[in-house]
């Protein structure tokens, strides 16, 4: 294909085609019903919900690329990107809790399919590295402007047909007002209006392509204050050192790479699709140079974060995930960096240009490779802390059974059976009781050694022997009960046993639940209250209560005031409540 044929293949996706709006609404109305009827009480079976995905995904790609004279590719490849959803979509579906970075995977699949679309609109299957970055640049703008305005009218759409539901409902007519609350009428209008207006707005690409020079004009304006700022940030840490910034903040690695995307957004709005169109403005050119520097500082100071955080507490799929971001943004940073230092003056912002679509079609394969069952992030991450614990790297009393278990999937439990048989009694011993929780305990006290700690400095004083047992044994369960400074006070002991406690820390505050413990032994059934109102006890917990307070110490808890924060108290409550058969069903009611 000549220069000439392409140039004449791109201004043929441009023309307008008048009967595009209906084609696209009755395209994506369909769509949204195959959707919803796929989806429906799905249960999270696989193949529904990857028909489902297919069926969201592959039409919207060829809303987004059908010409009345080249509908043929569009098809071909909106084909392409539903097979690609519907199968990472089945693999998440079918992942259960054998994986649990699954919502990664559709998170890759979907970024994949994004960088894709401006590049093949642009024809990059057939001019490979030869295409033009301008049309490149203009179909990723017009793509985000003609999408978020579709989506702008969806909005206004809606909020004229419910204001049509109510003016016939006034007359009597509910027809409206019913479809309205339909799950599929919603699916189905919501494709019928952002298709019907996502054509209109595709038939104007051309005025659209002069808008974007307007909205990414008055973007560049906050190139300059955030460049100066940047500069300002850099010096900081230059003269005080990255400590500064690892005791100002927990997050300093999402704050790091959310800055380093704001630097690359304005450079490149800075930078625009060619020099003709770049701003004349020499305060902005210079702010946009100063960006394009400053992503590979940020990004190296966010995987320094990571490192050192990992260096602590070893690798998890989410670490994991975090290093391939991080290693995009270095990318990035590397590839600006050398474009600015090698253009100088004023060439910098060409090879910056060509830096975009290289890195561009790179993020795009590697997203796509992340989204396919090439990696078991939950098995790197099981043999990375294994390998810690075996050289000890990390002490036994420190180490995260409990993230074996609910963290690393399939993988991470297969290890701990392992644990479990360990030479080591220790290990066996901590691998076993890890294996028997039910629920994740609270991350800031994941391990045994840990939550043991917090639950030996809680006070049950208040509390027989057998009462405060069957406490702190749920307590191990759901250490998120008690962080910081826990305190467990009983407010109430019932005639049919059922005890009233209120756990409180300087996290939470108080906290008001009914505790039920079996005669025969078993553990503890706690049942939360909300909105602190002491209600009857769930009558499907099978458990027989029996007397666990001591009458002296139960005295002693109704004559003393709590030792926390704050006041806690039982007042009385005056209400109704709907009794069936002598039985109260339902909350109370003033």
């Amino acid at each position: 294909m000549t220069q000439a044929q392409y140039s004449a293949e791109q201004d043929g996706a441009l023309q307008e085609w008048s009967l595009r709006p209906l084609a696209l609404s009755l395209l994506l109305a369909l769509a949204g019903l195959a959707v919803y009827f796929a989806s429906h009480n799905a249960d999270g079976n696989a193949m529904r919900m990857a028909f489902a995905a297919g069926a969201f995904f592959g039409p919207l790609a060829l809303a987004f690329t059908l010409a009345a004279d080249r509908w043929k590719s569009a098809l071909v490849f909106a084909s392409g990107v539903g097979l690609v959803m519907a199968g990472i979509a089945w693999r998440a579906a079918s992942a259960g809790d054998r994986y649990v970075d699954a919502s990664f995977w559709v998170a890759a699949g979907v970024l994949a399919i994004t960088l894709s679309l401006p590049l093949f609109q642009a024809g990059f299957h057939k001019w490979r590295w030869r295409t033009d970055y301008k049309t490149t640049h203009f179909h990723v703008w017009t793509d985000a402007i003609t999408g978020a305005g579709a989506l702008a009218f969806v909005g206004l759409s809606w909020a004229l047909i419910l204001v049509l539901g109510e003016l016939f409902r006034v007359i009597q007519i509910d027809l409206l007002s019913d479809l309205i609350k339909e799950q599929w009428f919603g699916w189905a209008f919501n494709g019928a209006t952002f298709g019907a207006a996502l054509g209109v707005l595709r038939n104007q690409l051309k005025i659209i392509g002069t808008l974007q020079n307007v909205v990414l004009l008055v973007l560049s304006i906050l190139a300059v204050p955030l460049a100066i700022a940047l500069v300002i940030f850099l010096l900081s840490v230059l003269v005080s050192g990255l400590d500064v910034l690892w005791e100002a903040t927990r997050s300093a690695t999402p704050l790091l790479l959310s800055i380093a995307v704001g630097c690359f957004v304005l450079a490149n709005a800075v930078v625009r699709d060619d020099d003709e169109n770049t701003s004349a403005s020499r305060p902005l050119r210079m702010a946009g140079f100063v960006l394009a520097l400053g992503i590979l500082p940020l990004s190296v100071m966010a995987s320094i974060s990571m490192g050192t955080r990992i260096a602590q507490h070893g690798l998890s799929p989410e670490r994991l995930w975090a290093i391939v971001a991080i290693a995009v943004a270095v990318a990035y940073g590397v590839g600006y960096f050398v474009s600015a230092i090698r253009g100088r003056k004023d060439g910098w912002r060409r090879y910056l240009r060509q830096s975009n679509l290289h890195l561009a079609v790179l993020t795009c394969f590697v997203a796509f490779l992340l989204a396919m069952p090439v990696f078991n992030f939950g098995a790197i991450s099981t043999s990375n802390q294994l390998s810690r614990l075996e050289s000890g790297v990390v002490s036994v009393e420190d180490f995260d059974f409990a993230a074996l278990k609910f963290d690393f999937g399939d993988a991470g439990r297969d290890a701990l059976k392992r644990l479990e048989q360990d030479d080591d009694p220790e290990i066996a011993s901590l691998a076993a009781e890890a294996q028997a929780l039910e629920s994740r305990p609270w991350r800031g006290a994941s391990t045994i050694a840990r939550r043991n700690e917090i639950v030996s400095n809680v006070d049950l004083s208040a509390f027989n022997v057998e009462a405060a047992s069957a406490i702190r044994a749920y307590l191990r369960d759901d250490i998120s009960l008690c962080r910081e400074g826990c305190r467990v006070f009983l407010l109430e002991q019932r005639e049919d046993g059922q005890l009233v406690v209120v756990f409180t820390d300087r996290a939470w505050g108080p906290r008001y639940h009914l505790l039920l413990v079996p005669a025969q032994g078993g553990k503890a059934l706690l049942q939360r209250v909300r909105g602190g109102y002491i209600g009857p006890a769930d009558s499907n917990l099978s458990a027989t209560a029996i007397d666990l307070v001591d009458s002296a110490a139960a005295e002693a808890d109704e004559t003393s005031e709590p030792q926390a924060e704050g006041v806690v108290e039982l007042r009385p409550f005056i209400g109704q409540q709907v009794y069936v058969d002598g039985e109260p069903v339902g909350n109370p009611f003033k």
